[in-house]
């Protein structure tokens, strides 16, 4: 499967969890007029959900206000950007950063690649040993830390990937800075978890148990014995053998997150925070670089194959902190 890393769209091997029940069916081979136009549907999907959530966000900075925040509302700055060094057509995508006074970091980047593996790669995607290592991937992944300690964190990405097969995955999850949001069920972790279930619940196919749980199992740092976050959902190798409703699934994880989110942040966000908080989130930030060093496939694949750095490594804090 993909992981959108920043603006680079990385493969997941078929090393992974558990298949859902309805996981990667293997339907008769598509007609090529309509998996392009699967492919035109889902990238600019993907494209016009990064412009929504922008946005949204520039929204929420203008709306941040002194004394909390100072200094001008931030705004994103787009950078394009191609894939290979050759000069051949591997695809590429848009990196979306803004650096801002309520966003200190956030990240909406949309990426759309396809190429060839090699042949010892290719053994390890699933489809590629019937597309003879051809394959196309599209995606958004997106990445918040905020300025106040009292706002989580937030990841979310969703993507499509074409080998002989064709698939969907993603989700979203929230990470919390604070010990005190982080135990025990908050307005914020319901009404996240919430968001997520109603995008489950409102297909057919879409299994929320089974994807909250693959979150709280990926999202998990073995060294430390303790999750990143309170979760969310994450799914991957989706196919239910209905694209439409598998497209419009991922459609609405998408649309749940830019619903849910900003009212966390509206929340949360005029609550005054004190030097020791602003310690904590720093800390706990520390964590988020633990995990996606040392335990994100997506990170660890894009760097280990001549990725898009910049992308793939917008998703560290800018601040952080050990004791």
């Amino acid at each position: 499967m993909i992981l959108n890393r920043g603006a680079t769209t990385c493969l997941w091997t078929k090393v992974g969890p558990k298949p859902y029940p309805n996981a990667m069916t293997s339907p008769e081979p598509l007609d090529q007029v309509v998996l392009s136009s699967r492919k035109d549907s889902a990238r600019a999907w993907f494209s016009d959900l990064q412009d929504r959530i922008i946005a949204e966000f520039e929204q929420l900075e203008d709306e941040a206000r002194p004394p909390l925040y100072s200094g001008q509302p931030g705004r994103f700055e787009r950078t394009p950007w191609k894939r290979g060094a050759t000069g051949e057509d591997l695809g590429g995508g848009v990196m979306a950063l803004m650096k801002g006074r309520l966003f200190e970091k956030v990240g909406v980047h949309v990426s759309c690649v396809y190429g060839t593996f090699t042949p010892e790669f290719a053994s390890s995607i699933p489809g590629a040993d019937r597309s003879g290592g051809r394959f196309w991937a599209s995606g958004i992944s997106l990445i918040a830390h905020m300025t106040s300690p009292r706002v989580p964190a937030v990841h979310m990405n969703t993507r499509m990937l074409v080998t002989a097969d064709t698939w969907f995955g993603g989700g979203a999850d929230l990470t919390p800075l604070l010990e005190t949001q982080r135990v025990g069920p908050t307005a914020d972790s319901e009404e996240f978890h919430a968001a997520m279930k109603r995008a489950c619940e409102g297909r057919r196919g879409p299994d929320y148990p089974a994807f909250r749980k693959h979150c709280d199992e990926y999202f998990h740092l073995p060294h430390r014995n303790e999750p990143r976050g309170v979760g969310g959902i994450f799914y991957d190798r989706y196919n239910s053998g209905d694209w439409d409703e598998d497209f419009g699934f991922t459609r609405d994880v998408g649309m749940s997150f830019l619903e849910a989110y900003p009212r966390i942040v509206r929340r949360r966000m005029e609550e005054a925070w004190t030097p020791e908080e602003r310690d904590e989130q720093l800390i706990r930030r520390g964590r988020y670089v633990e995990f996606n060093l040392l335990y994100d496939r997506g990170t660890t694949f894009g760097l280990k194959t001549g990725g898009n750095v910049a992308s793939i490594l917008s998703s560290m804090p800018p601040l952080v902190k050990w004791p």
